[in-house]
């Protein structure tokens, strides 16, 4: 059996392959307000036809300010759940595994959408004013960025009770999986980093303080997610900033252990997005792998880690599995251009006998 084709066991959910749809922004939310649409059930639904092990949904906004874009996806209400559950039944009923990225933007919130120029929007353009853990804004190069709230005990609160209850709804709409975005410059990374935290109360100074609210959130989503089934954290592994302090691997290491301790599952290794400088030395193949591959070897705990980053290929994904990198290949842009990776992964590495296809389509694929 090729390695990428074993299933992975998290608890007592079984994940049939190990290809996960990374989590990938559409922001196509038809009236802006946060409802799944037929565009979302289709390109998650193609990628669990594809025949990826997981299915993860865009960044899903826990609250309105939440959301990066006003097009974006969101989880704040009993409708959002309700949108969402179709997506979810269809995915479970191919075979993969539906998983959620509960998200809170902070202070890169308020947008407009990538192909509309990315700029940010005032309240009187649509946008809204943003949470961070100070008041300082995201520095945009060109226009001003919206209104700054920096978020008080009271702020903070409602934060982690908007993950709980996001979890709950994530739950209710039958995901099996809920991922807590702590990731590319968004509000918990920004809590994260000494690049955007100079808070000098609980939440802020050293390690302890940076990492206390992505723990308690981590702890929030497990207090309501089933024992038996998982919870992933997206981390940005370093800030890609070694000029100044920032978040490093090292941090990650540790934080990952300590997410362990709150009920944590896996650990989603990503990179980057704290500040407009923040860039990789290059961004070639398997660019990131070596911060998941750290993660993994020098974590006390067990917490399994999922590799992200520049996996196009087939014998990319196998390889990450097959010499115990990663416990998932986490696949990006190639499942843009190809929903069917999965399927394209098991005719290379002549793995068709150890995937069920969809029986429609195996006169093509000689499954």
């Amino acid at each position: 059996m090729t390695e990428l084709f074993s299933p992975l066991e998290l608890r007592e959910t079984t994940i049939p392959n190990r290809v996960m749809v990374s989590p990938m922004c559409q922001y196509s939310c038809a009236d802006r307000d946060g409802l799944a649409t037929d565009w979302h059930r289709v390109h998650l639904g193609s990628r669990a036809v594809g025949g990826a092990g997981l299915v993860m949904s865009e960044a899903t906004a826990v609250e309105p300010r939440g959301r990066i874009s006003p097009e974006d996806l969101g989880i704040w209400s009993d409708e959002h759940a309700a949108a969402l559950e179709p997506i979810t039944e269809f995915v479970r009923a191919q075979g993969s595994v539906p998983a959620i990225q509960l998200a809170h933007a902070g202070r890169k919130a308020a947008t407009s959408r990538p192909w509309e120029g990315h700029e940010p929007l005032q309240p009187d353009e649509g946008g809204w004013e943003v949470a961070a853990p100070t008041d300082d804004p995201w520095p945009y190069e060109d226009g001003e960025a919206p209104p700054t709230e920096r978020l008080d005990q009271d702020g903070i609160e409602g934060v982690i009770d908007a993950f709980r209850a996001a979890a709950e709804r994530a739950l209710d709409a039958g995901f099996e999986v809920a991922e807590v975005h702590a990731a590319h410059g968004y509000l918990l990374h920004e809590f994260l980093s000494p690049v955007t935290n100079s808070r000098e109360d609980d939440y802020g100074g050293g390690f302890e303080g940076r990492t206390r609210l992505v723990r308690e959130v981590t702890a929030a989503v497990r207090e309501v997610w089933p024992d038996e089934k998982p919870v992933f954290v997206r981390i940005s592994a370093t800030d890609w900033l070694p000029d100044r302090e920032s978040w490093t691997v090292d941090d990650s290491v540790r934080l990952a252990d300590r997410l362990a301790e709150v009920g944590a599952d896996l650990i989603d290794v990503s990179g980057g997005g704290i500040h407009p400088e923040s860039r990789p030395e290059s961004a070639g193949p398997n660019y990131q792998l070596r911060y998941a591959e750290r993660i993994r070897e020098e974590t006390d705990s067990d917490i399994a880690v999922g590799a992200v980053g520049g996996i196009t290929t087939p014998q990319q994904a196998e390889a990450v599995v097959a010499n115990d990198r990663a416990d998932l290949a986490i696949v990006g842009r190639e499942h843009l251009r190809d929903p069917y990776f999965t399927l394209t992964a098991a005719r290379e590495l002549d793995a068709t006998d150890e995937i069920d296809g969809p029986p429609q389509y195996r006169r093509a694929w000689g499954f």
